[in-house]
């Protein structure tokens, strides 16, 4: 069961809330609408259930807050839009990468790509999918857990008659075996038709909490629709017969030629055209909107049963391209994740309010997994180190004709011009990029909370981001020294004997390039803001840390790893010394210690900017 209680957003300047105090529930079993014109706050409704906005209030789903659930994405589904991914990544890769953030077999994307009908396009770019197929996508995406809940923003909106037809199949279908669907709606005839329980608010507060049957007879209302070019003259006639006779008949006057006609039949109203001569273009029976209710906290507060009329629903008519199954999927929600011995929904009854999840806890490879799916699934990483590995090999090349530039700096292809070498600029991209492009294209956010909220996936970009940076740095000094033996030399470059501090001064170079670009993007939010902190650091913090220590007396470190020894119950091998020292060295050089002030600065912000809030991995 969900259950919104006092669900309030955070007002803006001189604005009213968005949502002002709403409080409902919606049943396992059923199909629950959330009925509302547009700009009445139903986006932010689900938005705060699901922890995404500020406000005050608490969601439970069966009991419990989404922020205590261990995995929001197997108890939660939500669609909240358009499938939000990297328009390059296929469909495929897109539910991979979210099954590695759910904690789901990597298989659980094929069979969700057949339930949903779109198992042809699973190698197709999101950006070239139909607005059809990215609702498909997006509710296969919401599926991927098996959760107990569904919370669709507007489903429908944009669709054929025969995806809408299929899209509440599925939805029934989910609730028939024991789920939770809630679902936005601007149509109350569409509430109406498809919903078993209709929720309407206006202007963010509660007006009605019905049963269909109850919406139905309250809210919409038989009516007889005309189109004349003498819409005044027809709606005058009516009016005066209806007096005359003394029968109860509305007339509403919409535009167009158009007339809206309450209380009477479209035979009478063809009656009364024919006597007096009126030519009529359109004279159809319709179901109309009666507008909000007027009786809202009676509407609210009642709870009891009554005698459902029937409703005429839409049937499941099956679409062109959908296998047969689609069309009414068995269980689109009981699809193998259940343990051994675990009974299906349709036999587990209605869990209580206080029942504990009956999902394991996720793994601490999860957020590793997401991200990996994340980095390899799109051409822009491919391409940026192919870019690097060729303009390196041409740098080195070009440096090693001059004659006047050290071997170091020939290996990793630095230029004196240039403030970093391009593998350093490489990582420092990659690395903004992976936190850029996930606020972009926010994947994780419609299922369990802001990205920055994550410290579990913070420390898997920085995973990530730091071993990427390594690779491209090896790939680097191995690709230049092929490339100047074999133009220049039939020898082995000869090795420099400071190789272990260089070998130092250039990991930390670009793993704190890395570290830099992704936690600046992760603050600002933006991709090109993590690219500018990079480029400050030899630009703009190097020659200030240069200036600060200008006058100050070298003191030396070289007897520290001794004096640590001594200091130390467990005995380190000696070769542990030289490494020791020789990061020390490279921290007290200029670049090291601008590299070192910028990397605390940035994570010291981003703990205190992105992880006030609860955290979820």
């Amino acid at each position: 069961m969900l259950q919104a209680i006092g669900l309030t957003s955070t007002p803006r300047r001189h604005l009213p809330p968005m949502v002002d105090d709403l409080t409902f529930e919606a049943r396992p079993g059923d199909v629950t609408a959330l009925l509302g014109a547009p700009g009445s706050g139903k986006t932010t409704a689900l938005r705060l259930m699901l922890e995404l906005e500020t406000g005050r209030g608490v969601t439970y789903f069966r009991g419990r807050p989404l922020h205590t659930i261990a995995g929001p994405a197997r108890e939660v589904g939500a669609l909240l839009g358009a499938v939000p991914g990297h328009p390059a990544r296929t469909a495929r890769g897109q539910l991979r990468m979210l099954c590695a953030a759910a904690g789901v077999p990597v298989t659980r994307a094929d069979d969700m790509l057949d339930v949903v009908g779109i198992a042809a396009l699973r190698d197709t770019r999101l950006g070239t999918l139909s607005l059809g197929m990215d609702r498909r996508l997006g509710l296969a995406a919401a599926l991927l857990g098996d959760p107990h809940t569904l919370l669709l923003d507007d489903p429908a909106r944009g669709l054929s008659p025969r995806e809408n037809s299929w899209l509440f199949g599925l939805l029934r279908a989910h609730a028939a075996h024991g789920g939770t669907v809630l679902y936005t709606t601007a149509d109350p005839k569409e509430a109406a038709r498809t919903a078993d329980r209709v929720v309407t608010i206006d202007r963010g507060r509660l007006v009605a909490d019905q049963d269909v049957a109850e919406f139905a007879r309250t809210r919409l209302r038989p009516r007889v629709a005309v189109r004349t070019p003498h819409a005044a003259r027809l709606a005058t006639v009516v009016g005066r017969e209806a007096r005359a006779a003394r029968r109860s008949v509305e007339v509403v006057t919409e535009g167009g030629g158009r007339l809206s006609v309450y209380g009477s039949s479209c035979a009478e109203i063809g009656e009364t055209a024919f006597r007096h001569g009126i030519l009529v273009h359109q004279l159809a029976q319709e179901i109309g909107d009666a507008g909000p209710a007027t009786t809202p906290h009676a509407t609210a507060t009642t709870r009891t049963p009554t005698t459902r009329t029937p409703i005429t629903r839409t049937p499941a008519t099956p679409v062109p391209g959908v296998p047969a199954t689609a069309s009414a999927p068995p269980a689109p929600a009981d699809t193998g994740l259940r343990g051994p011995g675990e009974p299906s929904r349709a036999t587990r009854g209605t869990p209580g309010p206080s029942l504990p999840s009956r999902r394991a806890p996720l793994q601490p490879l999860q957020p590793l997994r997401y991200e990996l799916r994340r980095l390899l699934g799109v051409r822009t990483t491919h391409v940026i180190v192919a870019a690097v590995l060729v303009v390196s090999a041409a740098l080195s090349a070009i440096l090693a004709q001059t004659g006047r530039t050290p071997l170091p700096s020939l290996l990793a292809a630095w230029p004196g011009p240039l403030p970093l070498p391009p593998a350093a600029l490489a990582a420092g991209l990659l690395g903004a990029l992976s936190f850029g492009e996930e606020f972009r294209y926010p994947a994780l956010a419609a299922a369990g909370g802001t990205v920055p909220r994550r410290l579990g996936l913070l420390l898997a970009k920085l995973t990530v981001s730091a071993v990427t940076a390594l690779l491209i740095g090896c790939a680097v000094v191995v690709l230049d020294a092929q490339v100047l033996w074999l133009l220049y030399g039939a020898e082995p470059l000869p090795l420099p004997e400071n190789l272990v501090s260089l070998s130092t001064s250039w990991t930390g170079l670009l793993i704190g390039c890395a570290w830099s670009g992704l936690l600046a993007a992760g603050i600002f939010r933006r991709t090109d803001a993590g690219v500018a902190a990079v480029l400050a650091v030899p630009m703009v913090v190097v020659p200030l840390v240069q200036k600060a220590f200008a006058d100050a007396s070298g003191r030396s470190v070289a007897g520290l790893p001794i004096r640590l020894r001594e200091l130390m119950w467990v005995q380190w091998p000696y070769e542990v010394d030289r490494w020791l020292l020789a990061g020390l060295r490279m921290l007290v050089q200029p670049v090291g210690t601008a590299l070192a002030l910028s990397f605390s600065v940035l994570l010291c912000t981003y703990l205190f900017i992105g992880l006030r809030g609860r955290a979820r991995w």
